[in-house]
């Protein structure tokens, strides 16, 4: 009884509730809320693209950190270990089931792309984010921390994904992929780095799981945060005279 005791008590304390849509109460300083409230969730199989699975791994020395204590260290200081130009605004209560964070990510162009995660799952050995309508991919990603031997630790992100829509999927063709992959690797080396290992060597697994694109999907393009956030960013100018104008004397 015990046992499905604990498994209870894990479902209900380690998932996030079901929501129909994402809320977010007021985004934090710096922030642009533009591609996450009222959006729906977006696992794999809402997705346009190939999909894809994606392992990142660094080997840290167990005798530095032990799994549970680099967990707790990777959800404290999650916005530290991305690579520069990027910026993850943390829910105020921290990496925590159904928790929404913003994401502002750097694009070709000195573009920004404004999106977000949800976080679906989180205990003391793991957690994963899920995106919503209109990021780049459709999935889960998962960050955790393992035994690795007698003496080590093995840091790991894996990334169940597809892209969200036509537009995405030839991002990635066209190079993505690859900024994708530097992306995890960099996140983890800044997280072997903050450990004491300057010069760890990040180990890379991609397989493709489903080659057949989901035309069906082809409307996702709708919601894309890629154009969404590019007319925003176009925009700007009008907003600031908008704003210089309200307030003008006799506004």
């Amino acid at each position: 009884m015990a046992d499905i005791d604990d498994a209870t008590e894990r479902s209900t304390t380690n998932w996030a509730k079901k929501v129909d849509r994402l809320t977010l109460g007021s985004a934090p300083a710096g922030a642009v809320n533009l591609n996450v409230e009222g959006r729906r969730l977006t696992g794999p199989l809402q997705g346009f693209g190939t999909m894809w699975q994606k392992t990142y791994r660094v080997r840290l020395p167990r005798d530095v950190v032990e799994p549970r204590a680099l967990i707790a260290t990777w959800k404290e200081r999650f916005p530290e270990f991305w690579p520069g130009g990027n910026r993850f605004y943390a829910p105020l209560t921290g990496i925590a089931p159904g928790e929404v964070a913003l994401l502002n990510l750097a694009l070709p162009g000195r573009l920004t792309l404004s999106t977000g995660v949800m976080v679906l799952y989180a205990d003391e050995e793991s957690f994963t984010l899920m995106t919503p309508q209109g990021h780049m991919f459709a999935g889960w990603i998962t960050f955790s921390a393992v035994p690795a031997g007698d003496d080590g630790v093995m840091a790991q992100v894996q990334v169940l994904m597809r892209a969200s829509d036509p537009i995405f999927e030839l991002g990635l063709m066209l190079g993505g992929h690859a900024q994708e992959d530097r992306f995890w690797q960099e996140t983890l080396t800044r997280l072997a780095a903050a450990h004491g290992l300057a010069s760890a060597s990040v180990q890379t697994t991609v397989i493709c799981v489903d080659r057949k694109r989901q035309w069906s999907k082809w409307r996702n393009v709708w919601h894309s945060s890629a154009i969404r956030s590019s007319i925003y960013t176009l925009g700007a100018p009008v907003r600031l005279i908008r704003s210089r104008l309200s307030r003008s004397p006799g506004n």
